[in-house]
């Protein structure tokens, strides 16, 4: 049961991704591209990666979540961290303007993706920053290829398996519910990406949400899906892991609980925990800011 409610709360940003495509207009769009450079691509294995590049500094590289494209970062967050470093956004396989061959997907893989595609962009190491699933990626290319991580940022993450914390059952029964209408759908999913107080008193979302560009393959969702029902967990191996990291939820987070944050900060040899208050899973939306510094002290000061 543990794999199928991890399916059922990771169909979150998916959901998001068609719900607030469906209900805005891409007035939106025009007024954050002012974040994002040019995007490219580069073949990598057996696939072409598109990717874009901003800011200069010692290379962080970031790693979507599940179902969702480079588009989906917050371009605040984004401007932050560019200040300081050069920042690498890309698709993950399948996802986007990033191919996939036939074939299965797994989390594996997905480390050896992001893997060549830093050799392929002449980068021998990099903070390596996942976000929800991305998590799980970095947490693999931590262990699998640790002389190619200098620092990792696990935001919104679990070590999966029999260990990790799921969501209760009346939050994967309102994951799941895809009644109404579109704007219906959305509002429902936002309350719970989002603590409910907070979002109260924020203006509408659309203004500040950032959209996809590219909507994902089902064929390719359902491989993506896959690859996490799976994926065994690291959760045995985190002591492995020689990077320092930073472990990073939400105080309010109801799809990855905030307590497998402290069973990773627990496991991993050198880490710092940082909880933020009235903060879901969203909450790099909610304090891109916050989020950037903390990311940025933990850097320069670990």
């Amino acid at each position: 049961m543990k794999s199928t409610s991890r399916i059922s709360s990771l169909i979150l940003l998916f959901m998001l991704s068609l719900a607030t495509h469906n209900c805005i207009g891409m007035d939106y769009k025009e007024e954050e591209d002012h974040s994002i450079t040019e995007e490219k691509r580069v073949q990598v294995g057996d696939i072409n990666i598109a990717y874009r590049v901003l800011g200069q500094g010692d290379p962080i590289v970031l790693i979507m979540g599940y179902s969702s494209t480079m588009d989906m970062w917050d371009p605040r967050f984004l401007d932050n961290l560019s200040s300081n470093y050069r920042v690498i956004i890309f698709d993950n396989r399948g996802m986007g303007n990033t191919t996939a061959p036939p074939g299965n997907f797994s989390i594996a893989q997905f480390a050896n993706d992001t893997v060549g595609l830093m050799a392929a962009l002449g980068i021998e190491k990099a903070h390596i920053l996942g976000w929800s699933m991305g998590s799980f990626v970095a947490q693999e290319l931590a262990i699998r290829y640790p002389e190619r991580v200098d620092k990792i940022i696990l935001y919104a993450a679990d070590c999966g398996g029999k260990e990790a914390v799921m969501p209760s059952p009346q939050v994967l029964k309102n994951l799941s519910d895809t009644s109404g209408t579109p704007e219906e759908i959305g509002m429902r999913q936002f309350n719970l990406l989002f603590p409910k107080d907070w979002l109260s008193k924020q203006p509408p979302f659309y203004k500040w949400f950032p959209l996809p560009k590219e909507t994902p393959l089902p064929e390719n969702i359902q491989r993506q899906t896959q690859a996490i029902a799976t994926w065994p967990g690291t959760c045995d191996r985190l002591g492995s892991i020689k990077s320092p990291a930073l472990v990073v939820t939400g105080a309010e987070d109801v799809i990855a609980p905030p307590e497998n944050a402290f069973i990773l900060a627990q496991r991993i040899k050198a880490s710092w925990l940082v909880q933020f208050e009235e903060a879901g899973h969203g909450l790099m939306y909610q304090y891109p800011d916050r989020l950037a510094k903390i990311v940025e002290d933990f850097i320069e000061l670990s």
